[in-house]
Parts: C-alpha cells; structure tokens; sequence
C-alpha cells in the first residue's frame, strides 16, 4: 500500500502531517526503513542525555523515546482490530498520562533500543500479514473513522515527527 493510496476520509484530520511527514511511500518499506533509521539515531545518544529535557516542563529524551514506543504499541492494536473487522469503538488515550507511569528514565539505553525493536518487529510482522481488504478496513478510534492501512502510515509519520524534534532540540 502507498500513502497516496489513502483517502482523507480513512483518518482524523488531526494526523494529516504525520501522513505527510513520511511523503509518497510503500508501507511495509517504510516501516522497516523507519527501524533502521530510529536505531542509527539511537547509535548517537549518548546515555547521559536520556534524562535531558530541552526546557521545563518538556519530557526528558528517554520519555520521548518510550512515548514513541508506547503510541506505536497502541496504534498496531487499533491496526489488528481494525484490520480483523471488528467494529467496537476504541477509546483515545492520553499520552500526558501514558508518560509518567513509562518509568523511562529508570531503562538503559539498550533497554529502550530492544524494546523499541521488539515492537517495530511486532509491526512489520502484523502490516505484513494484511491483505489489501484489510488494510482499507475501518474502525473507530477516539471518536474518528480510522482504516488500519492509515494506522500504518501513522506510525511511521509519528515517529517521523518526534526524530525531526529529537534532532533539533536533543542532539
């Protein structure tokens, strides 16, 4: 599936620059071009910046990173119920709240890293087994319609955007 294969009305008007962030692309391309990416990035932090935040108030770079984990973790599950049929409305969630109970700042560096690689591997695994029916299926999601293909697209846009603010307030 490519991104341009997705029609407005298959995602919250909300995620439209996370779609655009990641530009005319082939899903499970970049899904895996996004792992090696965010693992090169991961390769230049130093350990002592994990509990650097760029101003009060702003989350420490290792909460950024379990933040990245944790929304994709969340986005594959609406993917999977989605892309299986099921039509139950799926609640938002609130990432302010997610982040402090992460315990980020108490996890290596390597600890982030493997983490991060067993969820993106989860994701490639799961993208990889939907067929083109599926990745067009919709369902709810914090109040929107949401096909599975767009979660898929989130994700990598999601993760696009964060390692854009990463590099520009972190590095």
């Amino acid at each position: 599936m490519l991104s341009s294969d997705l029609s407005a009305s298959e995602y919250n008007p909300y995620y439209h620059n996370y779609i655009l962030a990641v530009g005319e692309v082939e899903l499970l391309e970049e899904l895996k071009n996004g792992k090696v990416v965010f693992t090169a990035l991961m390769a230049e932090v130093p350990k002592s910046k994990l509990d650097y935040a760029y101003a009060d108030g702003k989350w420490t770079l290792a909460e950024v990173l379990m933040h990245i984990i944790d929304a994709e973790r969340i986005f594959q599950y609406r993917a999977l119920r989605f892309g299986r049929n099921d039509k139950a409305p799926l609640a938002g969630f609130d990432q302010d709240v997610y982040v402090p109970e992460s315990n980020a700042l108490k996890k290596s560096k390597e600890e982030l890293l493997n983490e991060y690689e067993s969820v993106r591997n989860a994701t490639v695994s799961l993208f990889s087994s939907f067929d083109d029916d599926a990745l067009k299926r919709v369902g709810m999601a914090s109040d929107s319609n949401m096909s599975a293909g767009a979660m898929g697209f989130i994700i990598c846009g999601h993760q696009a955007h964060h390692l854009n603010i990463i590099r520009e307030r972190y590095l």
